[in-house]
C-alpha cells in the first residue's frame, strides 16, 4: 500500500485478498459389521446405494462449514473493499488537493518568471528607445559637422587668394588646418560610434524578441495551468486521456525550465547594461566633440582677430608713411623747381662776367693788363661756374630722390592695396562666413 503523503503519478492497482483453498475433507463410509448385519442376497439391492446417517450428517456439516467459510471470506472481502474504497477516495481527494496545490505553486513560479520577463521586455524597450534617441543625436551631430568643415575649407581657399607678400603661413592658417583635421577626426569617431549604436540596437531588439517569445510561452502556459487549477470533480469538460500520463522525451525539468528564463533575462540584462554604457559613452563623446569644436572655433576666431589687428596696424603705418612720402614728394618737387630757378638765376651773372672779360680782352697794347678787375672777373666766373655745377649736381640728386620717392609711393600704395585685400578676405569673406558656425547645442545633436 502506498504511503498517504506520497503523490501518485498513476492509478494504483486494486487491492485483493489472496484466496487460500480449504483442506479437503475425506469421508470414509461406515460399514455395517454388527450382529444385525445381513450378508444375504435378498437385501443386497437395498443396501448398496445408500449412505449412512453419519455420512448424511457429515455431508451437511461439510456444507455448513463451506457456507460459513464463504460468508466469512465474503465479509472480509466486503470489509476490505469498503476500507480500500474509503482509502482510495481519501487518497484521490488528497492527491487531487495536492495536485491543485502543486499547480498553484507552479502558477506562482510561472507568474514570477512571466513578470520578470515582462519587466525585462519593458526595460529593454525603454532602453532601446533611449539608445535610438542617442543614435539620432549622433546623426544630427554628424550632419552638423559638415558646416564647420565647409567653413574651414572655404576659409583656407579664400586665403589662398591673398597676394604676396601677405600669402604667408600665419597662425590663422595653422589653426584652420588644425580645425579641418579635428573635424575629420570627429567625423570618423562619430561614424564608428554610430555603427556601434546601430549594432547595439539590433542586439537589444534580438534579445527583446527572445524574451517576448519566452514571455508568450509563459502566458500560454499560465493560462493552461490556471484552467487546470480550476478543474474539479464537478467540472463538465473533463474526460479520460490515458496516454497523457507518459512523460514526453522533450519535456524539460524544473531546473532547466527556470535556467532557460534566467539565462534569457541574464543575457538581456547584459545587453541592457552594454546599451546603458554605450549611451553614456555617446553622451560624453558628443559633449567632448562639441566643446572641442567650439574651442577650436574660438581659437581660429582669436587668430583672425589678432591677424586683422596686425594687418590694420601695418596698413595704418603704410598709409602714414605714404602720407609723409607724398608730402616729401611735393617738397622735393618744389626744391627741384627752386634749384632750376637758381641755376637759371646764375646764368645771367655768368653772362655778365664772361661778357666783361670778353670785352676787356680787346683792350689795346699795354692797357691789356692783368689788373685786379681782371683777376676778380676771372674768379667771379670760376665761382659762378662752380656754383652752377654744384646746383646742377644737387638738381640731379634731387631728381633721383624724387624718382625714389615715386617708387616708394608706388610700393606703399601697392602694399596698402595688398593689406586692404587681405583685410577684406579675412573680415568680409572668412569672418562673415564663420558667423554661421553651428551652436554647441547643434554640434551636440540636440537640434
Amino acid at each position: 500500500m502506498s504511503h498517504p503523503g506520497i503523490l501518485l503519478t498513476k492509478e494504483p492497482a486494486p487491492q485483493t485478498i489472496p484466496v487460500c483453498e480449504l483442506p479437503m475433507k475425506v469421508y470414509e463410509p461406515a460399514l455395517n459389521t454388527g450382529p444385525d448385519s445381513s450378508s444375504g442376497l435378498a437385501t443386497a439391492g437395498f443396501r448398496t446405494a445408500k449412505y449412512l446417517p453419519e455420512e448424511w450428517h457429515q455431508h451437511n456439516y461439510a456444507r455448513y462449514h463451506e457456507a460459513f467459510a464463504d460468508r466469512d471470506h465474503s465479509e472480509r472481502v466486503r470489509l476490505e473493499s469498503q476500507n480500500v474504497a474509503a482509502f482510495t477516495a481519501e487518497l484521490a481527494q488528497r492527491t487531487q488537493e495536492d495536485s491543485t496545490v502543486k499547480v498553484g505553486e507552479r502558477l506562482q513560479d510561472i507568474h514570477f518568471w512571466k513578470s520578470e520577463l515582462q519587466r525585462e521586455i519593458e526595460d529593454l524597450t525603454e532602453e532601446t528607445n533611449l539608445l535610438a534617441a542617442q543614435k539620432l543625436r549622433l546623426e544630427r551631430a554628424l550632419d552638423a559637422t559638415e558646416i564647420p568643415y565647409s567653413i574651414a575649407t572655404d576659409n583656407l581657399q579664400c586665403r589662398e587668394r591673398r597676394q604676396p607678400p601677405d600669402l604667408v603661413r600665419d597662425q590663422v592658417e595653422v589653426e584652420l588646418l588644425k580645425e579641418a583635421e579635428l573635424i575629420r577626426n570627429i567625423q570618423e569617431l562619430l561614424k564608428r560610434t554610430l555603427k556601434q549604436a546601430i549594432n547595439q540596437i539590433q542586439l537589444n531588439r534580438d534579445h527583446k524578441e527572445i524574451c517576448e517569445m519566452d514571455w508568450s510561452d509563459k502566458v500560454e502556459t499560465y493560462n493552461i495551468d490556471e484552467k487546470c487549477g480550476r478543474y474539479n470533480n464537478q467540472s463538465t469538460n473533463i474526460q479520460f486521456h490515458p496516454s497523457t500520463s507518459r512523460f514526453e522525451d522533450s519535456a524539460s525539468t524544473p531546473e532547466t525550465w527556470a535556467k532557460h528564463s534566467h539565462d534569457n533575462i541574464y543575457r538581456a540584462e547584459r545587453e541592457k547594461l552594454a546599451s546603458i554604457n554605450l549611451r553614456a559613452l555617446i553622451d560624453n563623446i558628443l559633449r567632448d566633440t562639441a566643446e572641442d569644436l567650439r574651442m577650436q572655433c574660438n581659437r581660429v576666431n582669436d587668430a583672425f582677430a589678432q591677424q586683422l589687428e596686425v594687418l590694420e596696424d601695418a596698413k595704418h603705418k603704410l598709409e602714414h608713411h605714404l602720407k609723409k612720402t607724398l608730402k616729401e614728394i611735393g617738397d622735393q618737387e618744389h626744391n627741384i623747381e627752386a634749384l632750376k630757378q637758381a641755376i637759371k638765376d646764375k646764368e645771367t651773372p655768368l653772362k655778365v662776367a664772361q661778357t666783361r672779360l670778353y670785352d676787356r680782352s680787346f683792350r689795346p697794347n699795354v692797357d691789356l693788363c692783368r689788373d685786379a678787375a681782371q683777376f676778380r672777373l676771372v674768379s667771379e666766373i670760376e665761382e659762378l661756374t662752380a656754383s652752377i655745377e654744384a646746383l646742377k649736381k644737387k638738381l640731379l640728386e634731387s631728381e633721383q630722390a624724387l624718382r625714389n620717392l615715386e617708387d616708394s609711393r608706388m610700393n606703399l600704395e601697392k602694399e596698402i592695396a595688398v593689406k586692404a585685400n587681405s583685410i577684406f578676405i579675412d573680415r568680409q569673406k572668412c569672418m562673415a562666413h564663420r558667423s554661421r558656425y553651428p551652436t554647441i547645442l547643434r554640434l551636440a545633436g540636440y537640434q
